[in-house]
């Protein structure tokens, strides 16, 4: 756990949020800003950077990558969006990996 990181403070209980799911390796919550009816961030328990560091953790990888799949499933989201934000120039703003899942409304692509 990151003491500054406000996620590691949301995985902890100590920051509030509007928890969605949680299991062994990941918690979801709702996005405070959603751009889809359905809009929840899944971060895994321990503090990982980005999806480059979780690359080099196929020990998290694995469970973290599945539980996005429950949180669609529990929040009966078939078709589903991911995104992942690596780096503040592309707008990661909080520095522990998540996946923002949306869904509830069509994504053409490209966006816009």
């Amino acid at each position: 756990m990151a003491e500054d990181c406000l996620f590691c403070g949301i995985v902890a209980g100590t920051v509030p949020a509007d928890i969605v799911y949680a299991d062994d390796a990941a918690v979801a919550f709702r996005d405070i800003n959603p751009q889809a009816p359905v809009h929840v961030l899944v971060v895994p328990r321990e503090h990982v950077v980005d999806l480059r560091e979780l690359g080099g953790r196929p020990d998290l990888a694995g469970p973290y990558v599945a539980a996005i799949g429950k949180v669609a499933d529990n929040l009966d989201a078939p078709d589903f969006r991911t995104v992942f934000n690596t780096g503040a120039p592309v707008g990661q703003s909080v520095f522990h990996i998540h996946a923002h899942l949306l869904a509830g409304r069509p994504m053409g692509w490209p966006p816009g």
